[in-house]
């Protein structure tokens, strides 16, 4: 089997350079070599989205990623988030505050199995991002959803709590919509 290396950032902490096989699929590779669990295979061919992780550009956008599909090496040198990295932590490795999206999804009780959540809470992070830098019309804020989120599979038929806490965190945010 054929390896190379390969380093990655994973939030926020510098990964390798470890031998990696060439065709090792992220998502793998985040469970086997990071461990970190969190992404989840869902259907195996891109479909679901409980896969995705954040990667970081470096003009500071971000986008999800699909890891079921996708190469580990095609992330060497990029930045990536997975849902492990987005609540608070101190310095011995408690979770000591919640994202604003994971906050509400428990407001909200959106999940029955959880299977979803990861890439739900990946798709609606990367969101919130895209609306910190291009606000939205409020009278746009369910359309936008929808369309950021649409991809998303919930095999629970979760949709209507995952969507509602998703519009309550855009709402109760300064600076994510304008009037229209």
């Amino acid at each position: 089997m054929n390896t190379k290396p390969l380093t990655i950032k994973i939030n926020g902490k510098d990964v390798g350079p470890l031998q990696v096989p060439d065709g090792l699929m992220m998502l793998d590779f985040l469970h086997e070599f990071a461990g970190l669990t969190g992404s989840r295979l869902g259907c195996g061919i891109g479909m679901c989205r409980a896969c995705v992780v954040i990667v970081d550009k470096p003009d500071g956008t971000s986008e999800e990623m699909r890891t079921c599909i996708t190469g580990a090496h095609h992330f060497a040198g990029k930045a990536i988030r997975t849902v492990e990295g987005h609540a608070q932590r101190n310095d011995k490795g408690e979770v000591t505050a919640l994202s604003a999206i994971q906050q509400k999804f428990l407001e909200h009780y959106s999940f029955q199995c959880g299977y979803c959540t990861p890439g739900f809470v990946n798709g609606a992070t990367v969101l919130i991002e895209r609306l910190k830098r291009e606000p939205v019309a409020k009278s746009r804020v369910e359309q936008v959803i929808t369309e950021s989120l649409d991809t998303h599979l919930c095999r629970c038929t979760g949709y209507v709590r995952y969507y509602e806490a998703v519009k309550d965190v855009i709402l109760s945010t300064p600076g994510l919509t304008k009037e229209g």
